[in-house]
């Protein structure tokens, strides 16, 4: 099934459904109060860097968030939450919102972004393994689940321990 995802950066009005599309995503609640915990803290939301994608009925089907994280104390970007509802998984939904929200922070003249994700999916979007760049999370995990997108690879890139905002509790 294909559908003509609509994409949009979230309005306050969407607060609700995107809860419940974490909710719903996840086996805990984790991801969603983590989602809460990020929008309330200043220094790391970033207002227009949380998407989701809307199906044609207008249910939110699909969520990415970039929140600011650093490299050593250069300014960069974390991917995650990024959800999906069962019932429109391997749909394009997050995939679209993933897309929408890197335009977004392309556009707002970012050029780091951070992932610790599936190895087999998030290397569509264009990230590499983290320690290309000599990048390292605060915590022990396999090379190859760490990655990192630079947008522009004219410009310099930070190495060093990435920095996540206090709410990942890392």
């Amino acid at each position: 099934m294909t559908t003509a995802w609509i994409t949009r950066a979230e309005t306050d009005a969407d607060l609700t459904a995107i809860r419940e599309v974490n909710l719903a995503a996840f086996p805990t609640s984790e991801e969603a109060d983590l989602v809460e915990a990020l929008r309330a803290d200043p220094s790391a939301w970033l207002p227009g860097l949380s998407w989701v994608a809307e199906a044609p009925d207008g249910t939110i089907a699909g969520f990415a968030l970039l929140s600011r994280c650093h490299v050593g104390d250069v300014p960069a970007l974390a991917l995650g939450p990024c959800a999906v509802r069962p019932d429109y998984q391997r749909q394009g939904a997050g995939s679209a919102a993933i897309h929408a929200a890197l335009r977004a922070a392309r556009e707002q003249g970012e050029n780091l972004v951070l992932v610790l994700g599936h190895a087999e999916y998030y290397p569509r979007f264009g990230f590499t393994p983290a320690s290309g760049y000599a990048i390292r999370p605060p915590f022990d995990v396999s090379d190859e689940y760490m990655m990192a997108l630079a947008f522009d690879p004219a410009c310099p890139v930070p190495a060093g321990t990435i920095r996540y905002p206090t709410a990942f509790g890392v």
